[in-house]
This record gives C-alpha cells, sequence and structure tokens, in this order.
C-alpha cells in the first residue's frame, strides 16, 4: 500500500472562532476599469455580481476542492478597491466557529471573484485579435488569518 491521501483528521481539533481574508488584483485597461465604476458594462453591475460570486464561491469551496472540510461559514464579507487607474483590487474575509481553518474558501472567494470580473469584461479588453494584451490576475494571497478561543 502506498501512502494515504484523503482530507485530515480533524475530529480531535477543538472548536474556535477562525478567520481568514485574501486579496488578489486584476489589472484591466483604464477604460474597462472606469466602466465598471461607471456601470456601463453590458453585462451588468459588475461590482454587484462579483460579491454574490465570491460569497457564493466560498460557500462551494468543499465542493470545488475535494480534501476540503464542509464547514459552516458565519460570514462573508467582499471589498473592492481601485489602487490605481489600471488595477482593481478584490479582499475577502471569511468567518467560522470550526474546527479548520477558513483560508480555502477566502482564496476560492477572491480567485472566482477576479475570473468573474474578467468574464463580465472582457469584451472591453480584447485587442484586435481577440487577444488579451492587457488583462492580468496578480498576487492572489492570504494577507491574515486568525483564531481564537470563543
Amino acid at each position: 500500500m502506498g501512502p494515504k491521501r484523503g482530507m485530515v483528521d480533524i475530529t480531535e481539533k477543538d472548536v474556535v472562532y477562525r478567520e481568514a481574508t485574501a486579496e488578489g488584483v486584476i489589472r484591466l485597461r483604464k477604460e474597462t476599469l472606469d466602466r465598471i465604476y461607471q456601470n456601463a458594462v453590458e453585462k451588468g453591475n459588475v461590482l454587484e455580481v462579483t460579491g454574490a460570486v465570491a460569497v457564493q464561491g466560498a460557500k462551494l469551496t468543499p465542493q470545488l476542492l475535494p480534501y476540503c472540510h464542509p464547514i459552516r461559514l458565519t460570514d462573508v464579507k467582499v471589498e473592492f478597491e481601485r489602487v490605481d487607474e489600471n488595477r482593481l483590487k478584490v479582499r475577502v474575509t471569511v468567518k467560522a466557529v470550526e474546527r479548520t481553518g477558513v483560508e480555502m474558501e477566502a482564496l476560492t472567494a477572491v480567485s472566482l471573484a477576479l475570473l468573474n470580473i474578467w468574464d463580465m469584461v472582457k469584451k472591453y479588453e480584447k485587442d484586435e485579435e481577440g487577444q488579451y494584451p492587457y488583462t492580468e490576475i496578480e498576487s492572489i494571497k492570504v494577507i491574515e488569518k486568525r483564531k481564537s478561543q470563543i
């Protein structure tokens, strides 16, 4: 038999408050980012839809990543920040009272949020050949992780 594979056994771990914040950035044309903030994107309100996608992504993490434990999230918050004329930051904070952390939920939420933004604005990002020379997802990372006794 080879090495054991599968979920990590968390049966004996204590139930504690857990919180994780992740963020990522998407680089777009200035005109595209202006469209987002003017609510002038054909597919709809990019920030509103993306917020819902991030929340749903956090909830669906165990279905997308099979070794993640299904956990009861108590909160998912999504924030947007225009970093400069070409970059939009998405930050997601996830909370739970559980036996395991929520960093994968926060990372999944940010990743799907950035992909959703790309999908909603891709029409404006293509060059004459239908390529995406300006569009880039950058630096998806966990920026903070906390846990404490309840």
